[in-house]
């Protein structure tokens, strides 16, 4: 089992920018992919971005140049930094990880960006 917990989200104004944090903690190792993904009311879950345990990043096209993830396979810890916050930004947002032969999501949390 892997537990995911997300931090970091909030209220921010446009233009703004945010970190988000993923920890994870029960059998983290072997975990391969992980990625961020959101979901705002009414939409589905839809990729933000991934990257894979060597470092092979992936994102919704998007959303290229504003969100970076990165993470820290020492500390099992993922982020997303996303800059230039725009209101359609808001949404929950969720870390996923993939330890095979399971996908395990965390909790969510929630960033709204006011305009």
């Amino acid at each position: 089992q892997v537990q995911l917990v997300e931090s970091g989200g909030g209220l921010v104004q446009a233009g703004g920018s945010l970190r988000l944090s993923c920890a994870a903690s029960g059998s983290p190792f072997s975990i391969d992919t992980m990625g961020w993904y959101r979901q705002a009311p009414g939409t589905q879950r839809a990729l933000v971005a991934s990257i894979t345990a060597t470092g092979t990043t992936n994102y919704a096209d998007s959303l290229k140049g504003r969100f970076t993830i990165s993470r820290d396979n020492e500390k099992n810890t993922l982020y997303l930094q996303m800059n230039s916050l725009k209101p359609e930004d808001t949404a929950t947002y969720y870390c996923g990880a993939w330890r095979r032969p399971n996908w395990y999501w965390g909790q969510g949390t929630q960033v709204t960006v006011s305009s």
